[in-house]
């Protein structure tokens, strides 16, 4: 229970979003504090252990001591130590000493405060990609169910927003699984390229530890590779500055911000589709969608993942700028901008994957509405096969298209300036001259005709490429997701 006045005051204080309203708890506990202090200490651990493998003159009562406080950081006494010294790392040296008295002259042995500031960094961002992807597999797989089911049901297509050829549901629904099975690719990708920053020293030359062992240049290449193993890599980068390339950063961001905008375009396709009243996403039984207008089903949901999809885009020009000025093996202009930018990236991809989840678990479709929108376009895209059904039974092609350009054109005029639906098929069944097809009309407008092959496409499609891609998430793919807010 919260102290008399503490609820207040967190109240009082702005608090992200991302965090409060929106990110998984597993997320926003990788961005944590508590994660990247405990982290420190753990790499500062495994430095010792590998320092003394090594032969310097380090105990295992040292050691013990720093395995048993890993996680008994005192906040409070870090943060004093911070204001007094300005300086992070050191704080929390001190802090770590303070609980390890007989290890104290050896936590940091040789290390700079990137040893333990970006080789966390490198960790966290490993963790972050290990948690998205699951996430993204969930999506597609919920997503590749939808395809399935509705794989051969018509819809009409659009481009440039305007009626096209039909297409399929299912088929539309690949469009965006295409998209996203591309950025699973691009996250896998992106966190198996990561490597480890290792143990570099102070502009990255190793000079420290070359001193340590006594110019054994061998040694400290072991060493190196022993804490790069014990902290899960499987490679470190072999040249640095101070810092690993803030390169890395721009790749990391950049393929978030990929599958921001596939994002993006799957919810605004959702939210047209809203507004046409074929395809919604899931409204809640007591959901109010206006304070004014209650008939309204507003999608939300589809919104939000827009909103911050637009977010997660920007944040990749923080690193583009970023790695633009380092200034030869490091400028600090860099670490504040990426405390807000690498968190909020992972924070953001975290919750519209969250939300696309929820959304295509219940996205709701009215057939009887895509059925009239087809209706109300079918019949000039079928003027091609009735003139080709004509000259089979005889006809001219160039007299059938004149009849056709002006039934077509009738049939316009009722639709654009009456406000009436399309009765182009009506008038060529009341015209003598196409009497030979009349009993041909109907096959000659089956939605089902003007699909082509996209059936077969989405089978092939999610057998081939999907549900491949989705076996090393299987045992990950859990129950339905449900928003708190």
């Amino acid at each position: 229970m919260a102290a008399p006045g503490e609820e207040e005051d967190v109240m009082a204080r702005y608090r992200s979003p991302l965090v409060s309203r929106y990110a998984s708890a597993e997320m926003a506990y990788n961005f944590s504090e508590r994660k990247k202090f405990g982290t420190w200490r753990r790499l500062w651990l495994y430095l010792a252990q590998a320092e003394k493998s090594l032969g310097l003159s380090i105990t295992d009562e040292q050691i013990r001591e720093m395995e048993a406080n890993l996680d008994n950081i005192d906040f409070k006494m870090a943060a004093e130590e911070e204001k007094k010294l300005r300086h992070d790392v050191m704080a929390h040296v001190h802090t770590f000493a303070h609980c390890c008295p007989k290890a104290a002259a050896i936590i940091h042995l040789g290390a700079t405060s990137c040893y333990v500031g970006d080789n966390t960094d490198l960790i966290v961002l490993r963790d972050g990609f290990n948690l998205l992807l699951p996430k993204l597999a969930r999506v597609i797989s919920r997503l590749a169910d939808f395809a399935e089911k509705y794989a051969d049901m018509p819809a009409l297509g659009f481009t440039h927003y305007q009626p096209a050829q039909l297409t399929t549901v299912g088929k539309r629904c690949c469009l965006w699984i295409q998209d996203l099975c591309m950025d699973l690719q691009n996250l896998e990708r992106a966190r198996d390229d990561l490597r480890f920053r290792g143990v570099k020293g102070t502009t990255g030359t190793q000079a420290s530890f070359l001193q340590l062992f006594e110019g054994d240049h061998s040694k400290v290449e072991e060493l190196d590779r022993l804490v790069t193993a014990k902290a899960g890599f499987k490679r470190a980068y072999m040249v640095t500055g101070q810092t690993y390339s803030r390169k890395v950063d721009i790749g990391v961001l950049a393929v978030l911000a990929s599958l921001g905008a596939s994002i993006h375009k799957i919810c605004t396709d959702i939210r047209l589709l809203a507004n046409l009243k074929e395809i919604e996403e899931p409204f809640e039984k007591d959901q109010i969608g206006s304070s004014a207008m209650p008939y309204k089903r507003n999608p939300m949901r589809s919104e939000r993942c827009c909103s911050l999809a637009r977010h997660l885009m920007t944040l990749v020009m923080d690193p583009l700028q970023t790695a633009a000025v380092q200034w030869f093996e490091r400028t600090l202009d860099d670490s504040a901008n990426r405390r807000v930018c690498l968190a909020e990236a992972f924070l953001t991809a975290d919750i519209i994957l969250s939300t696309l989840q929820n959304v295509s678990e219940g996205l709701v479709v009215y057939p009887k509405v895509i059925e009239r929108r087809i209706q109300q376009e079918l019949p000039f895209m079928a003027t091609e096969n009735i003139i080709m059904a004509m000259v089979k039974a005889g006809g001219n092609r160039q007299d059938c298209h004149e009849k056709i350009r002006v039934l077509s054109q009738q049939a316009a005029a009722v639709v654009k300036q009456e406000g009436g639906d399309n009765d182009f098929i009506a008038r060529v069944r009341a015209d003598p001259y196409f009497s030979p097809i009349h009993k041909q009309l109907e096959s000659l407008l089956d939605p089902s005709s003007f699909t082509g092959r996209a059936p077969q496409q989405v089978a092939k499609f999610l057998k081939e490429e999907v549900r491949p891609a989705l076996i090393p998430y299987q045992s990950k793919m859990g129950g339905k997701i449900e928003l708190a807010l």
